[in-house]
């Protein structure tokens, strides 16, 4: 315990009320309930809410900008650089706003091949937060606390306030990352999701430094020992679809693939509750209980029964818990080389096919596109989906050039001779508004085909806008649902529907000005 203290005065966080170090999920539920931070639902998770902040605040995000990270960093819009000095005075401000306070500290690993694995230090203001990142990460033994040094620190203090005008941010909330000092701040925000998301962004600093491809993307294995990845932003079903009764989950949204095979970043797992369903969702359902943190989900008051449809919160309603509480997980969370790949984008459109194969090429033009709709919640500002592209399906959490990663990615996908598909889990038979959301049904009896190689029997067609091979038929799934065209009630609305988009896909790709010509050939065709 003196080391602890000696390491937060290093830290600059001077004389605490207390500091509380790996609580256990109960005595942290406990701390939260008699601080005032949330209730108990009738399932016995830790219900809060979280303020204005009910999404990642991406125009709040900043790398500090130093000479040793300067020419690594991708500068743009997704990583604004804030200087050092301002750094330290936020810092500094933040500390002092520590002091007297009780301090809740997390010690664990991202990571779980061993041979890459980071420690982690969470310091938190809130025991639900250090409660959600606790069952987040990667929990480590009585053994390895005792020698615990970390290599990375994060701090979220969400009663701190910015003065945007003063601190040079853009509001009054912040999340500043700091390669150099392996520091990151989180200011102004209770939302967990930033935390969770300032660990993805350290490892995909770290990671391809060392060989190792960082993915935002699911993975679960089948019972004959292959792998599956899923990729897409969030609310486009990774969580879903590798939550699957007849698979065994590895993770739910961060892994690094090395020459070892696939390993999950994290312990836990995230998942979006709007209009979640024992039905549809069973794992997800039967995880929201003691352990858990819910966030932003509407409980009746009198018997503290969820309501999963009630959105006057946010739609981006979230669940975070330890990864074994789904049956059947991956312990150690580590899988073979992938044998099927799934890119999940959710259509606004209503244009892009159910499901198509894609070929090398293929795969390489929708990986670097990320194409997406952001769904609403997500990120704060987004009331309805929003046409995006979103490179790599992760452009907000990857620190260095999209490129580096889309090349790894590709030389992965050839050396072991993965399938790649792309699955649409948006609309059909019309856009936002006209259409209707995809059938989750459908969804995961396309998903399950593609998996056990029943789509490979199928006859295939190529779609002549979306440049993609689409199965004629899938088991457990109406030959009319497979195709787009047929779902709409106007042949000529969906045609000029789908040839904006594909002009969409074209007008954002000009902006990779060295991809070789194979590569730009294989997207959409406009005209």
């Amino acid at each position: 315990m003196n080391q602890l203290k000696n390491d937060m005065e290093n830290l600059g966080i001077i004389a605490p009320k207390a500091v509380y170090r790996n609580l256990t999920p109960a005595q942290l539920t406990e701390m939260a309930i008699a601080r005032g931070e949330g209730t108990l639902s009738n399932t016995g998770a830790l219900v809060v809410t979280t303020g204005k902040y009910t999404g990642r605040s991406p125009d709040d995000r900043f790398v500090v900008d130093t000479s040793a990270v300067h020419d690594d960093i991708d500068w743009g819009s997704v990583n604004k650089p804030i200087s050092p000095e301002k750094f330290d005075a936020i810092y500094g401000k933040v500390m002092a706003y520590l002091q007297g306070r009780e301090i809740f500290v997390f010690d664990g690993f991202a990571g779980a091949d061993d041979a890459y694995h980071l420690p982690v230090r969470v310091i938190n203001e809130l025991a639900s937060q250090n409660l959600f990142i606790h069952q987040l990460l990667l929990r480590p033994t009585e053994e390895q606390l005792v020698s615990f040094v970390p290599g990375f620190t994060i701090i979220a203090a969400p009663g701190f306030k910015c003065i945007p005008d003063i601190d040079g941010v853009h509001s009054e909330a912040a999340i500043l990352v700091h390669f150099e000092k392996k520091t990151v701040l989180i200011c102004g925000s209770q939302y967990s999701g930033e935390i969770k998301k300032s660990v993805f962004s350290v490892m995909n600093y770290l990671l391809p430094k060392q060989g190792v491809l960082g993915m935002h993307c699911s993975a679960n294995i089948g019972k004959a020992g292959d792998t599956a990845l899923f990729f897409g932003l969030s609310g486009t079903g990774k969580t879903t679809l590798s939550a699957d009764p007849d698979r065994y989950l590895i993770g739910d949204d961060e892994h690094g693939w090395s020459d070892n095979g696939i390993f999950n970043i994290e312990g836990g797992c995230y998942a979006k509750c709007i209009n979640l369903s024992k039905e549809n969702e069973p794992q997800i359902w039967d995880a929201i209980k003691f352990g858990a943190l819910v966030e932003n989900v509407v409980m009746d008051p009198l018997t503290r029964e969820f309501d999963f449809a009630d959105g006057s919160l946010t739609e981006n309603t979230r669940v975070g818990y330890p990864v074994d509480f789904i049956p059947g997980c991956v312990i150690p969370g580590v899988g073979s080389h992938p044998k099927t790949i799934i890119f999940l984008t959710a259509d606004a459109f209503g244009v892009i096919p159910p499901i198509s194969k894609l070929d090398k090429n293929q795969a390489m033009y929708h990986f670097v596109s990320g194409y997406t709709s952001k769904l609403a919640g997500t990120e704060r500002g987004i009331t309805e989906p929003q046409t995006t592209f979103s490179t790599c399906f992760g452009a907000p959490f990857l620190p260095l050039p999209a490129s580096l990663y889309a090349e790894m990615l590709g030389k992965k996908i050839e050396e072991h001779d993965a399938n790649v598909y792309l699955v649409n889990t948006g609309w059909a038979g019309g856009k936002y508004g006209v259409g209707s959301r995809m059938k989750l049904r459908y969804t995961r009896a396309m998903v399950s085909a593609a998996l056990n190689g029943e789509l490979e029997k199928a006859e295939f067609a190529l779609d002549p806008i979306f440049n993609v091979m689409v199965p004629r038929s899938c088991p457990g799934v109406p030959d009319e649902f497979l195709s787009q065209r047929a779902m709409w009630k106007d042949d000529a609305a969906y045609e000029a529907t789908a040839k904006d988009l594909a002009s969409r896909f074209q007008k954002n790709f000009q902006k990779y000005k060295d991809m070789p010509k194979s590569i730009v050939e294989a997207g959409p065709k406009a005209e």
